[in-house]
């Protein structure tokens, strides 16, 4: 089987080089030539783990390639699968140009049977869409060619994509005919002998499963860290407390650490595009309009507490950034909680120096040379007034505490990810804040 994906970005290109892994050939079609001229030199534009190596192998077995031509990755090809961008809308509704652009491309360019399967994440009647300006560039040609629109929405994690792509937890397909039912049924056989399930259904309802499960996840994180503000008033311990309700099966222990707010391409714009679906079906989503002012206010608590700190007057203070991609294990900056509170902190007369093991040349495209960057961890905490930890990195959980003590001007730490313990910060000397939990006492 030869499969076609347009759109090599962060899903289109782990998607594209993961069924290359188990033996289909995949052409990956992207309309900048300059990151496929890269990607055919072994130049990889997104940081995941693993993802490099499977590129590389998998060219060299000649099973993944990549053009800039949609006419070229349509011969022979029995599935298109759209992974191009659907950037937020002003009012926060998806903007689908670019799926409609490959869906009219699809009519003007097939010449045979071609099953097209949607697995941007789009809202809910997006199929019918497509199969409109399909069908409508295929009357203008006087042709007639028999072809089926499909849902298959990704569920990956950046800095676990591989993984979640080979091994998922669910395999979640929408489509309206037999056909297109056997071909995915085909095309997901492989990931499917250990027991993941697939799980078909109709078009609307794996359209609308994929905001729905973004949602439901956001809705833990913001609710935890509300949780966290409390339990700092009250004087209760927001670590105990995720102890305590995360050993409930019901609830379990994923997605209710407390922080700094959820960023990412996923969240911020899937939580936004579902109120904004209920918004056109006259549906006032109450829950999900908190869940995001929530998360908007939470970005700003750590720079708060910074303010307080230090008296309300940040200007000439030294910060020093330990993490800018909004996760770890990714450079990742979309809607990152580094981007809110490092702009609050230029704004408030701060200086920041940044170091993140893979975001940096990511933040400079946001910041440019308004702050500095270190190519070392602790080289940016010399003279600094303290010490800002954005993202949870794992080289950041066990740091050696004297010689940051050592560097900084003060011995102040902002923990926007509560990884140090509060007792063993101050046996050594730190004045040390987090998120849920009152330090002072």
């Amino acid at each position: 089987m030869k499969i076609a994906i347009v759109g090599s970005g962060y899903v289109g290109l782990v998607t594209g080089t993961c069924f290359s892994e188990v033996g289909i050939d995949v052409v990956c079609v992207d309309v900048n030539k300059e990151k496929i001229d890269n990607l055919k030199n072994g130049i990889i534009p997104i940081f995941e783990p693993g993802l490099d190596d499977m590129v590389h192998r998998n060219v060299k077995k000649g099973r993944l390639s990549f053009t800039t031509s949609i006419t070229e990755a349509l011969v022979d090809a029995e599935v298109l699968f759209i992974a191009v961008g659907t950037p937020p809308d002003e009012d926060g509704s998806a903007d689908l140009k670019y799926v409609l652009s490959v869906a009219r491309d699809c009519g003007r360019n097939m010449n045979d049977y071609l099953l097209i399967v949607t697995k941007s994440t789009v809202p809910v009647g997006t199929a019918t869409q497509v199969r409109d300006a399909v069908q409508d560039e295929l009357n203008k040609r006087g042709v007639s060619i028999e072809f089926d629109v499909a849902s298959n929405p990704e569920f990956l994690k950046e800095g676990a994509a591989i993984d979640d792509f080979l091994k998922p937890d669910r395999i979640v397909i929408g489509l309206n005919s037999t056909r297109a039912e056997e071909i995915m049924k085909s095309l997901y056989k492989p990931f499917t002998l250990n027991g993941h399930p697939v799980i078909f259904m109709d078009i609307t309802s794996a359209e609308m499963t994929k905001y729905a499960a973004n949602s439901m996840l956001a809705t833990k994180i913001s609710f935890m860290n509300d949780m966290a503000n409390l339990c700092e008033i009250v004087g209760a311990d927001i670590n105990m407390v995720r102890k305590g309700i995360g050993s409930d099966s019901r609830i379990g222990t994923k997605f209710i650490y407390p922080g700094i707010g959820y960023g990412g391409s996923c969240f911020p714009k899937d939580v936004q595009a579902l109120v904004k679906t209920a918004g056109e079906y006259r549906y006032n989503l109450r829950v999900l309009k908190a869940v995001e002012a929530v998360n908007k206010d939470q970005k700003l608590v750590l720079f708060n507490k910074m303010l307080r700190h230090f008296n309300n007057d940040l200007k000439g203070k030294t910060v020093a950034v330990w993490g800018l991609s909004f996760k770890p294990q990714t450079d990742d900056m979309r809607e990152a909680p580094s981007l809110v509170i490092i702009n609050e902190l230029l704004e408030a007369g701060a200086k920041v120096k940044a170091y993140d093991p893979v975001a940096m040349k990511e933040a400079k495209h946001h910041f440019g040379d308004i702050i500095a960057y270190y190519e070392d961890q602790y080289e940016a905490l010399i003279d600094a007034d303290c010490l800002a930890l954005l993202t949870e990195w794992p080289e950041f959980k066990f740091p050696k505490f004297p010689v940051i003590k050592k560097l900084m001007i003060n011995p102040v730490v902002f923990d926007g990810r509560n990884i140090y313990d509060k007792a063993e910060m101050k046996r050594n000397g730190f004045a040390y804040y987090c998120i849920g939990i009152d330090t002072t006492k």
